[in-house]
């Protein structure tokens, strides 16, 4: 699943190309999504611009002057900046054309992908109402994630992939942080001392940014916008390296499935 840099990445590389430019039409070829998606689309009111693209935790926010198109890419959905007469491939469901000729393409295997609009604050809308603060502002910070899980018994990897804590860190970020804080996966988040907070999210903020630099994690069903995959994954110190080396102290990396998330380990460098 792309996961926050990854998202970030599409942003920051579809938005040069709409931004300012003017929508021709909303192409529809299938509508069964996570959720359908939104009629409205199929009929946006001609001569709208693309004002701007954000990104609240893994959604992209496309503003025009009559409303905002939420997009979520899934488990293995894409975007590309295409001709709009580019032929077409299998699971290629959407497309935004614009009157310069250019597409946005959503291409999506597994239909997990949402394609919804609003009218009124994105930010209200029920998917993002309630999110936690984004990981890289000063919000997330390690006074109030200390705060917030002292007296919860839960595992830290599972409440730091919890919205209801931080936005976008999902399974790959969480394992390499949680590596390089130097704290297993599976503690109790109670057992977490303050500075433990504050080491983890400066960690976390650190592994986000690095993530986004290099554009993104290379995965099997992850693209740019570009066609060029993210190169992270040369940088990755346990996820998915099980039975392997720790690349710090040579003890082969463990991999345990907590709550249907694979979890690796370093038992030397994250005693339980």
């Amino acid at each position: 699943m792309p996961e926050l840099p990854e998202v970030e990445t599409t942003k920051r590389g579809i938005e040069h190309h709409i931004c300012g430019q003017t929508i021709e039409a909303c192409v529809v070829r299938n509508p069964k999504l996570r959720w359908p998606v939104a009629a409205e689309l199929c009929h946006l009111p001609p001569g709208l611009v693309v004002k701007s693209v954000s990104r609240r935790a893994k959604y992209l926010l496309i503003e025009t002057q009559a409303g905002h198109i939420i997009i979520h890419l899934g488990m293995s959905g894409h975007l590309r900046i295409l001709s709009k007469d580019t032929p077409l491939e299998k699971h290629d469901h959407i497309d935004l054309v614009f009157n310069n000729g250019v597409c946005l393409r959503y291409h999506d295997p597994r239909r997990f992908g949402a394609w919804l609009w609003t009218n009124t604050d994105p930010h209200q809308h029920p998917l993002l109402a309630k999110l936690a603060p984004e990981p890289l502002t000063d919000a997330f910070n390690g006074e109030n994630l200390f705060e917030a899980i002292k007296h919860r018994p839960t595992a830290i990897k599972a409440l730091i992939m919890n919205n209801q804590y931080v936005v976008g860190v999902g399974n790959i970020y969480a394992n390499e942080s949680l590596f390089l804080a130097g704290i297993h996966p599976l503690r109790p988040a109670k057992r977490l001392t303050q500075a433990d907070c504050d080491r983890l999210v400066r960690i976390i903020k650190q592994v986000l940014s690095a993530a986004i630099d290099q554009g993104g994690t290379t995965l099997k069903d992850f693209m740019s916008p570009s066609g060029k995959p993210g190169y992270f994954v040369q940088k990755l110190y346990v996820y998915d390296r099980a039975n392997q080396a720790c690349l710090v102290c040579q003890t082969p990396i463990q991999r345990e499935v907590h709550l249907q998330r694979a979890s690796y380990i370093c038992p030397h460098c994250q005693p339980a």
